[in-house]
C-alpha cells in the first residue's frame, strides 16, 4: 500500500530549525521525524513511501541516498576509498522521492504524485506528528465505511483546525477556530476518487468539499497523539525519548 509523507512545507512556526532543514527532517531523539514516521508505518508491514518534496528538499534526499552512513558505525579507509558499515541499519522500504514544487500547497502535492499511487486505497500522512495508532485498524476502519476519506480524530487543546463529528461522519472542517474537541490527526486514509474532489490549493478546502459531500469519516482515536510544530513540542518529545517513554515507538529496534 503506497503512503504519501507530505515534506515539502516550510514550518515556519518552528523557524528555530526550519531555517536550515525542512521540517520531517529535526530530530527527536537520534532520528528524523520523518524516520519516526517510516518506522511507525514499517511496523504494520507498510513499505512503499512517496515523499512529497519541496523546502530544502536537497537535504532529504542526501539523507536517503547516504542512508547508511546517516544511520551505521563505519570505518574508512582513506588510501584505499573504501567504507565498511556495521550495525547497519534494515529499512526495507520503497522510498519515492518527488519534487512536488517548494511553493506548492498540499492539495497540488497530492496532484502531483496521482500517477504513483498503484491501489485504490493509500495513506497520506502530514509528517510532523507521532502516534502509537494501529494503521491497520484504521484501514479497516476507512474499509467498513465505504467513503472516500478518513482522517485520524484526536483530541488536544491549542492551535489547531477542529472537526465536528456525528455518528463517526465528519460533517464540518474548520481550519483554527476555538473551542472544539477534536482536532485532525493528519493520518489520512484515501480512496483515489479523493483526486475527483482535490482544489489545487490548501487541502482543508478539500476536506470540507468532502464532508459537505458526507465522503468524510472521522476515526476516532484516542491513544498517544502529538505534533512537532514548536521548539517547546520537540524538548517534550526529546525527553520522552531520552527517559524511554515514547509511546509512539512501536517498532523494535
Amino acid at each position: 500500500m503506497n503512503t504519501v509523507l507530505l515534506c515539502g512545507g516550510r514550518g515556519v512556526r518552528f523557524s528555530e530549525e526550519t531555517n536550515l532543514i525542512p521540517k520531517p527532517m529535526i530530530q527527536i531523539g537520534n532520528l528524523p521525524i520523518l524516520m519516526h514516521l517510516i518506522k511507525i508505518y514499517n511496523h504494520y508491514n507498510i513499505k512503499d513511501f512517496i515523499l512529497c518534496l519541496g523546502y530544502k528538499q536537497e537535504i532529504i534526499r542526501e539523507y536517503f541516498l547516504n542512508f547508511n552512513s546517516h544511520n551505521s558505525d563505519m570505518v574508512i579507509n582513506l588510501k584505499e576509498g573504501n567504507v565498511e558499515y556495521f550495525k547497519k541499519p534494515v529499512l526495507d522500504s520503497n522510498i519515492h522521492l518527488i519534487d512536488t514544487g517548494e511553493n506548492t500547497l498540499t492539495g497540488g502535492r497530492l496532484l502531483k504524485i496521482k500517477d504513483y499511487i498503484k491501489e485504490d486505497i493509500f495513506l497520506v500522512n502530514y509528517s510532523d506528528g507521532l502516534s502509537n495508532i494501529n494503521i491497520n485498524e484504521l484501514i479497516r476502519f476507512h474499509k467498513s465505511h465505504g467513503k472516500i476519506a478518513t482522517l485520524t480524530a484526536v483530541k488536544k487543546q491549542g492551535k489547531f483546525g477542529t472537526i465536528q463529528v456525528k455518528n463517526d461522519t465528519v460533517t464540518s472542517f474548520k481550519e483554527k477556530p476555538v473551542d472544539d474537541d477534536y482536532i485532525n490527526g493528519g493520518f489520512f486514509c484515501f480512496s483515489k476518487k479523493i483526486f475527483d474532489y482535490i482544489i489545487d490549493g490548501d487541502f482543508p478546502e478539500t476536506l470540507d468539499l468532502l464532508a459537505k459531500n458526507g465522503q468524510l469519516i472521522a476515526y476516532k482515536f484516542k491513544g498517544f497523539w502529538d505534533c512537532v510544530d514548536t521548539l517547546n513540542d520537540k524538548i517534550r518529545l526529546e525527553k520522552m525519548c531520552n527517559d524511554n517513554q515514547a509511546p509512539w515507538k512501536v517498532w523494535n529496534d
